[in-house]
């Protein structure tokens, strides 16, 4: 999947490195669709003054203005990091047809790590996921990230 010569989980790693130039954690987000990248936001909850501006909740909102649907069906998700609770809640409720992420997140994270959203038997709609893509790339951005705020 690729827009010119940039791939979706590219795409997500630019917006990440764009949060972490503003200041915040460093998480990037892009949302695909035939082969086209629909939508790219990383995390804003610093500037936005939003707990929930969150890439890939500024992603799927992003997507779903650009389709005028609130139902993402055939659409992908790439991300720098495992999904939490709130996001991955997000993820099911549109319909996301594949969730890509990069570094897992044992403390927040909630596909793999935590409550282990799409496998409660309450998840509206399960996802094919699929972690660890560019995982040492994400780590690295996110140690990098923190050791400069310690």
């Amino acid at each position: 999947m690729v827009q010119g010569d940039k791939d979706p989980m590219t795409a997500a790693f630019e917006a990440a490195r764009e949060a972490a130039a503003a200041g915040e954690t460093p998480v990037g987000a892009a949302v695909a669709r035939d082969g086209r990248i629909i939508a790219v936001a990383r995390n804003r909850t610093i500037a936005d003054h939003d707990p929930t501006a969150h890439a890939e909740m500024l992603a799927i909102r992003q997507a779903a203005a650009a389709m005028g649907s609130e139902r993402l069906a055939g659409c992908d998700l790439y991300v720098t990091l495992e999904p939490c609770a709130m996001c991955a809640g997000a993820i099911s409720f549109a319909r996301i047809r594949r969730l890509y992420w990069a570094a897992p997140d044992p403390k927040g994270g909630a596909v793999e790590h935590g409550p282990r959203f799409f496998s409660q038997p309450t998840c509206h709609h399960q996802p094919e996921t699929y972690g660890g893509i560019r995982e040492s790339e994400a780590a690295g951005l996110l140690r990098a990230f923190f050791r400069a705020r310690r």
